[in-house]
């Protein structure tokens, strides 16, 4: 049986983003999807970088706002930054668990290209080993 997993951000350009693909590629019997508390335009160019990097395409990824899932259920809802933490809005649908499992945020990242790449590549390896973590712990 499938797994449902929302991970929440702010924006969710960046680090939900990211999480939602690297979720996706570790396990196909998870659900997963991502969204903002305040969506962003689109999906961050940074973040497409940094995860092509690593083999993953998040290019289609599409910022959306966490109301389309309010009234859904889900097995684990874990926000990702503090903002979507002290934000969570209360959910409908029935939740399993709530879960945070914060980075900080990439987007924030000032400088040359390559500087702002750089803080991209961290929070994408954080991402990646927590929620590497994170699968290994899901009981089915």
């Amino acid at each position: 049986m499938k797994k449902r997993i929302l991970i929440l951000c702010t924006g969710n350009s960046c680090r939900s983003q990211m999480a939602e693909g690297f979720l996706k590629s570790f396990d196909g019997n998870l659900e997963v999807y991502s969204a903002g508390t305040k969506p962003a335009e689109r999906v961050n160019p940074f973040a497409v970088k940094a995860m092509q990097e690593v083999g993953l395409d998040i290019s289609n990824g599409v910022a959306e706002d966490v109301e389309k899932y309010l009234s859904q259920s889900f097995d684990y809802v874990i926000t990702v930054c503090d903002n979507a933490k002290e934000t969570c809005p209360v959910f409908m649908g029935k939740v399993g668990k709530q879960l945070h499992i914060g980075f900080e945020d990439p987007a924030e990242a000032t400088g040359y290209e390559e500087e702002i790449l750089a803080v991209f590549r961290k929070v994408r390896d954080e991402i990646k080993k927590e929620f590497k973590k994170f699968v290994q712990q899901i009981e089915y």
